[in-house]
């Protein structure tokens, strides 16, 4: 048994360590546990996912149901944001907190109202063009951006890359040489795609409530 030292004359006195008493109903030895604050929080509520999975899935439908209509209507919200979207840039000109050039609001604000004019004026006519030159736009996208990863593969990149760029000069190819016929299946596409994201949001939406419930 070790001898107890004694205290020299002038030497401050140390203090005892204190004894923590644990918390009522808590097990000695081990923590209680605190909820972390801001565990399983979404930024969006539940609803809002919900909300978002329902539009989803009624676009989806109505663009496999009725393509025809369904591109016409998309179409027409589309040159109406183009025509807002361009009375907005005009506005932005006289504004004292504009951080562009009046030159470049004067013109994206010009091409945004004509867009927009042209498409709301020829509903018919804008529902082959704008889909079809959105394949021509993307069929280019996908050759140039083949390109480039074709040249960083090269470059010591890895064959993956060298992969991705090859079917993106395939792909991006295919679309260049038929993009009315491409245009005409973008209804389909787009309400595949447009259904599956609704319903992944819908599925999404009960698993955040779930979570805000077990809080």
């Amino acid at each position: 048994m070790a001898a107890r030292r004694e205290r020299v004359p002038g030497e401050p006195e140390r203090e005892k360590p204190r004894r923590v008493e644990p918390a009522r109903g808590e097990p000695l030895g081990f923590p209680r546990r605190r909820p972390v604050a801001g565990a399983h929080v979404s930024p969006v509520p539940w609803w809002a996912v919900l909300l978002q999975g329902i539009v989803g899935v009624l676009i989806g439908l109505a663009l496999l149901a009725t393509p025809a209509a369904a591109t016409v209507a998309l179409v027409q919200l589309v040159g109406l944001y183009w025509f807002v979207a361009g009375v907005f840039a005009l506005v932005r000109i006289f504004l004292p907190t504009r951080r562009v050039g009046w030159g470049w609001l004067l013109l994206g604000g010009a091409l945004g109202i004509l867009a927009g004019l042209l498409v709301l004026q020829h509903p018919l006519w804008s529902a082959i063009v704008v889909p079809t030159v959105l394949i021509v736009y993307l069929g280019a996208y996908g050759v140039v951006i083949g390109i480039i990863h074709l040249v960083e593969a090269a470059r010591g990149g890895g064959w993956g890359i060298g992969v991705l760029g090859v079917l993106g000069i395939v792909l991006g190819g295919l679309l260049l040489l038929s993009p009315v016929a491409a245009a005409l299946a973008l209804p389909w596409v787009l309400g595949v795609l447009a259904l599956a994201g609704g319903i992944l949001a819908i599925a999404g939406s009960f698993s955040i409530r779930r979570l805000e419930a077990e809080r």
